[in-house]
């Protein structure tokens, strides 16, 4: 990032921060606040302090989400082993007009921490190509503590206008989606699983996000969020200078909630742009073969692309909304000069209630297809016909990722208010989009719970 940008994001933090906190205490509305349940946590009421801290604006949450995934099949190594990964997250929101009276204002911290393996790094894909998903989505972005939100909301005009500031990621607010499923490919904002500079749980950077509800329907937003790789670094879990930022992603939505035959539905549709210079997948800086002309490659000014998210519970069951079938579509292209993965596509369903004895557990099904750049695709092939090398056992041999499928089958028990277990079971076709490597069938527990 050049001097000058460094300089205007850093006087943007402080102007925008002390602006946006003086403002808070005189404008906006009391917003709903959702009744506080001990039943939804394992610790309970802490004998009735709990309930009084909620009455006075603080609520604490400790959740933790663990999964475990075994190679029955297949895969690059069909060596069977089961591995077990987990998050604890800690957080605590504050009902900031409760508390100082400001009006309709929140501030939200929460850090996390991961541990653990992932199956899929060493026995389902190939180690020199890797996945395109991955059997157990906790896994990822460093095995470490880190902040993962820390930001203040206000809403102003009976609660048209919304704006939110602080440390958080993209996949937050855009390109939203439930994260049910254990496989990556079906849980969260995919663009975030594609595209390197967009940043999802845990990580967060220093970002501004504005929207607006045009009806009480439809609601457009934006948001910039600062683009620092050094986040990544283990340790910078917790940095908050901004020093290393690179640039700026800046995603744009609109987004769509009907009642359709009364039964709730939400359809997004995104577009981003990301402002750090980025390489050429094939050409060098005179428009050859990289791989065969050597040089460096072309460099773009940004990457961009697009999403779209769809969601519509079809039918209740027996009269009750909180049962019944819903179905669900995403879809993300990205930038075919410069982004690795340019197209993905996934579609599925959830029944909840299927049973009256268990009416609040939940089936779910989701195939997903993730599709590699032909330029990535014909950069590899150049490389191994450079070299001489065409055995794929050869350890010189780079695999030619192509396409990777991905499809889960789970039945959550929600065993209590607080705890849901979810066992169940995936198929990889072409880990890592590598043709070569077995087909993949993964066994995997999803824990879900609250404390």
């Amino acid at each position: 990032m050049k001097t000058h940008h460094k300089k205007s994001l850093n006087q943007f933090r402080l102007i925008g921060g002390l602006s946006v906190l003086g403002v808070l205490s005189c404008v906006g509305t009391v917003q709903a606040v959702e009744p506080f349940h001990a039943n939804e946590h394992m610790t309970g009421d802490w004998g009735g302090v709990r309930q009084e801290l909620y009455d006075k604006g603080y609520d604490f949450s400790l959740e933790y989400v663990g999964e475990m995934g075994s190679n029955l099949h297949g895969g690059y190594n069909n060596d069977k082993t089961a591995r077990y990964s987990d998050q604890f997250a800690i957080g605590m929101q504050m009902d900031l007009e409760k508390i100082l009276g400001w009006k309709d204002t929140e501030f939200k911290l929460a850090i996390t921490e991961r541990s653990g393996n992932n199956i899929s790094n060493d026995r389902i894909g190939d180690p020199r190509a890797g996945t395109l998903s991955s059997s157990q989505e906790v896994w990822g972005r460093g095995q470490t503590w880190r902040l993962t939100q820390m930001w203040i909301k206000q809403k102003y005009f009976d609660g048209a206008l919304d704006v939110k500031l602080g440390r958080f990621g993209e996949g937050e607010d855009f390109n939203s989606f439930p994260c049910d499923f254990q496989n990556l490919s079906s849980c969260g904002s995919q663009v975030g699983n594609y595209v390197n500079t967009w940043y999802n749980w845990p990580v967060s950077q220093w970002a501004l996000r504005v929207k607006y509800n045009i009806t009480p329907e439809v609601f457009a937003q934006i948001g910039v969020y600062e683009q620092n790789p050094s986040y990544l670094e283990t340790g910078n879990s917790f940095k908050l200078s901004g020093s290393g930022a690179k640039g700026t992603v800046v995603p744009v939505e609109v987004v769509w909630s009907p009642s359709i035959n009364a039964l709730p539905g939400e359809y997004r549709l995104g577009y981003y742009v990301s402002s750090p210079n980025a390489d050429d997948l094939y050409e060098n800086e005179d428009g050859q073969p990289q791989a065969t002309a050597g040089g460096d490659f072309k460099s773009h000014k940004n990457k961009h692309g697009w999403w779209v998210v769809a969601q519509q519970q079809l039918t209740s069951h027996n009269g009750d909304a909180s049962r019944g079938l819903s179905i669900f579509a995403n879809a993300t292209v990205h930038d075919k000069a410069t982004n690795f993965v340019d197209n993905y596509q996934q579609v599925g369903f959830v029944y909840k209630g299927p049973f009256d004895a268990r009416p609040k557990d939940d089936i779910g099904i989701g195939i997903a297809r993730i599709h590699v750049n032909d330029d990535a695709q014909d950069n590899r092939r150049l490389i191994n016909a450079t070299n001489g090398i065409d055995d794929y056992d050869n350890p010189g041999y780079l695999p030619i990722q192509q396409t990777e499928y991905n499809s889960e089958i789970y039945y959550g028990f929600h065993v209590t208010d607080w705890l849901t277990v979810r066992p169940n079971l995936q198929y990889i076709k072409s880990p890592g989009g590598v043709d070569d490597v077995d087909n993949a069938l993964v066994a995997g527990i999803k824990i879900q719970s609250k404390f």
